[in-house]
C-alpha cells in the first residue's frame, strides 16, 4: 500500500512538473475516447447492416418456402396418411434449396389436432429440439397466431457446437388445419465478418491513436523546449552567469522569443553591471571618506580637548560651545566608525568570530553600561536573566553592541517606565528581548525601523547622540550569526525587540525561546506590528 502511494506521488509529480507529459495524456485520453467511440458506431452499423441484410433474405425465402408449402399440402383430412409423406417432400425440397456452408435447418410443426409426426423428418430432430426450447417459447406463441416472426438464438442443432442463430417462422394455412414453417438461418458467415470488422476498427484505432500520441508529443516538444531552455537560463541568469542567452533558430514566433529574452538578458546584465558597479562605487566612496576624515578628524578632536579642558576659563558661551563641540566629535567619530562597520558588511568583509560565550555575562556588562544613562532618563532598567550561565557560541563583540543599541534605544524612547531585559534559552536556541513601554510604532514603522539614518519622530532629540545606524548594524550582526532580530510595536504600548541566536554556530533556527509580542498586552495581535529579520 506505501509502494502504491509513492508511485501515485511521483506520477502527480510528474503531471504537475511535466507540460509536454499532461499533453500527451490529455491527447491520448481524448482521441482515444473520439476514436473508440467511432469504432464502436462503426462495428454497430455494420453489424446492424449485415442482420438487415440477413433479416431480409430470410424474410424471403420463408415467405416463397410458406407459398409452395400450401400449394403442395392441399390435403382436407387431418387423418390422411398422404399428409405425412407430402410433409416430408416439401421438407425434403426446401432442404434442397439450401446449400453451402450457410445452409439453414428447416423444420414443419404441427399446431392443434393435426397428427403429423416427427417421423417425417427423422434428421431434423435437433432442429425440433431448438424450435420446441423454452426460449422459443414467445415466437412459437406469436406464430400460432399468425405472425411472421424471427428470434437470434445460440443452439447446437447439429452437435457441432454452439452456434448463433437466425430463426425464422410463419404459419402455414392448409385444409388439414394448421402447421408452423421454421428456418434456422446460421449466423457465422456474419460473426466472422463482424469481428474481422471489429479487429480491423480496434487495430486500426489503436494505431490512430499512438500516431496522435507520437505527433502531439512531438509537436510538444517544439513548443516545450524552447520554453525548458528560457526557464534554464532565466536559473543560470539567477544565479549569477548573466552571460548565458538562448539559441536562436529560424524566423518563427519561437525565434522571436529566444531572440527577445536574449535581448531581455542582455538589457538585465547591462544594468545589473551598472548598479553593482554603482554600489561599488558608493562603497568605496564610504569607506575612502571614513578612511580620510580620519586625520581631520583627530587633530580636531585634539584642539577640541584642548579647548574642552580649559573651558573654565572662558565665558560662559564660549565654554558652553566648547561642551557642545566635545559632544559633537563624539558623535561624528562614532558616525565614522558605523559608516566603516557598514561598508565592511556591505563589502562582503564581515568575519563572525565564534567563541563559547556566557550571553548572561554579556547582558550584564550591557546593563551596567547603561545604568547610570537610564536614571537621567528615568527609566530603570529590570533584568530577568537565568540563575545559571548560557554558553553560546556567538561573537561576544557584535553580541554586545546589537545589545547595546537595544538597551540603549529603549532607555532613550522609553518615557520614563522601565525597560525590561529577559533571557530564555532552550536545547538549540537562545533569545533576549528588550521591552520598554513608550510611544511605540505606528503601523508600517516596523518596516522601516530597521532602515539606515530612520528615526520613529524625526524632530525628537537624542539624549545618546546615536548615528541612526545602530539598529542597521545590528541587523547585519545578528544575520551573521545565523539568527533573527524581530520588532513588534503598537501606539500607546511600547515596543519590544527579540534577539535570537542558535546556541551553535552554524546550526539553524526554528523557533524562539521567547514570544515576540509581549504578554502584557491588551490589544489583539492582529493589530501589533511585527517585522522579521530572517538569516
Amino acid at each position: 500500500m506505501r509502494s502504491l502511494y509513492r508511485v501515485w506521488l511521483l506520477l502527480r509529480r510528474a503531471w504537475r512538473r511535466n507540460l509536454q507529459l499532461r499533453v500527451v495524456s490529455i491527447t491520448l485520453a481524448l482521441s482515444g475516447l473520439l476514436v473508440g467511440s467511432f469504432g464502436v458506431l462503426v462495428s454497430v452499423s455494420i453489424t446492424d447492416g449485415l442482420l438487415g441484410d440477413k433479416q431480409k433474405d430470410a424474410h424471403r425465402d420463408v415467405t416463397a418456402a410458406a407459398e409452395y408449402a400450401i400449394q403442395q399440402l392441399q390435403v382436407g383430412d387431418p387423418n390422411d396418411p398422404a399428409l405425412r409423406k407430402y410433409v416430408g417432400e416439401v421438407l425434403t425440397r426446401l432442404a434442397s434449396e439450401q446449400s453451402g456452408s450457410s445452409r439453414a435447418e428447416v423444420a414443419i410443426v404441427p399446431h392443434g389436432q393435426l397428427q403429423v409426426t416427427e417421423d417425417a423428418a427423422p434428421d431434423r430432430s435437433g432442429t425440433l429440439d431448438v424450435i420446441k426450447s423454452a426460449e422459443l417459447e414467445r415466437l412459437r406463441a406469436g406464430v400460432q397466431a399468425g405472425d411472421i416472426m424471427f428470434q437470434y438464438v445460440t443452439a447446437d442443432p447439429d452437435g457441432d457446437g454452439m452456434r448463433p442463430f437466425l430463426v425464422y417462422a410463419t404459419r402455414i394455412s392448409i385444409p388439414a388445419g394448421t402447421l408452423g414453417l421454421y428456418y434456422l438461418f446460421p449466423l457465422d458467415a456474419e460473426v466472422v465478418t463482424a469481428d474481422r470488422v471489429t479487429y480491423t476498427v480496434t487495430v486500426t484505432g489503436f494505431t490512430l491513436v499512438l500516431l496522435l500520441a507520437v505527433l502531439a508529443a512531438l509537436v510538444t516538444r517544439m513548443v516545450v523546449r524552447p520554453v525548458r531552455l528560457a526557464a534554464r537560463t532565466a536559473q543560470r541568469l539567477s544565479a549569477g552567469l548573466l552571460d548565458q542567452r538562448m539559441e536562436v533558430r529560424g524566423e518563427d514566433d519561437l525565434a522571436r522569443l529566444a531572440a527577445s529574452f536574449n535581448q531581455m538578458a542582455a538589457n538585465l546584465q547591462r544594468q545589473i553591471i551598472r548598479l553593482e558597479e554603482m554600489s561599488r562605487l558608493q562603497r568605496r566612496f564610504t569607506s575612502d571618506v571614513s578612511h580620510e576624515l580620519r586625520t581631520p578628524l583627530t587633530t580636531v578632536r585634539m584642539a577640541a580637548d584642548l579647548i574642552f579642558s580649559s573651558r573654565d576659563e572662558f565665558e560662559p558661551a564660549t565654554a558652553r560651545s566648547a561642551e557642545i563641540l566635545q559632544g559633537e566629535l563624539d558623535r561624528f567619530e562614532s558616525l565614522l566608525t558605523d559608516l566603516l562597520e557598514i561598508s565592511r558588511f556591505d563589502a562582503g568583509f564581515a568575519v563572525l568570530d565564534a567563541e563559547p560565550t556566557d550571553l548572561v555575562a554579556v547582558v550584564g556588562r550591557v546593563t551596567d553600561r547603561l545604568e547610570s544613562l537610564a536614571e537621567r532618563c528615568g527609566s530603570p532598567l529590570e533584568v530577568d536573566v537565568p540563575d545559571i550561565p548560557v554558553i553560546v557560541e556567538v561573537d561576544p563583540r557584535r553580541v554586545e553592541r546589537i545589545l547595546r543599541n537595544l538597551v540603549g534605544n529603549a532607555v532613550e524612547h522609553g518615557e520614563g517606565a522601565p525597560v525590561r531585559v529577559t533571557v530564555r534559552a532552550d536545547e538549540s536556541a537562545v533569545a533576549v528581548t528588550v521591552r520598554d513601554h513608550g510611544i511605540g510604532l505606528k503601523p508600517g514603522e516596523e518596516k522601516l525601523v530597521f532602515n539606515r539614518f530612520w528615526r520613529a519622530d524625526p524632530s525628537r532629540a537624542r539624549q545618546t547622540g546615536g548615528t541612526g545606524l545602530g539598529l542597521s548594524i545590528s541587523v547585519e550582526d545578528a544575520r551573521l550569526h545565523g539568527g533573527w532580530l524581530e520588532a513588534w510595536g503598537a501606539p500607546g504600548e511600547g515596543a519590544q525587540f527579540r534577539l535570537t541566536l542558535p546556541m551553535r554556530s552554524g546550526d539553524r533556527l526554528v523557533s524562539a525561546p521567547l514570544p515576540l509580542v509581549p504578554e502584557d498586552v491588551a490589544i489583539p495581535i492582529d493589530g501589533a506590528a511585527r517585522t522579521e529579520v530572517a538569516p
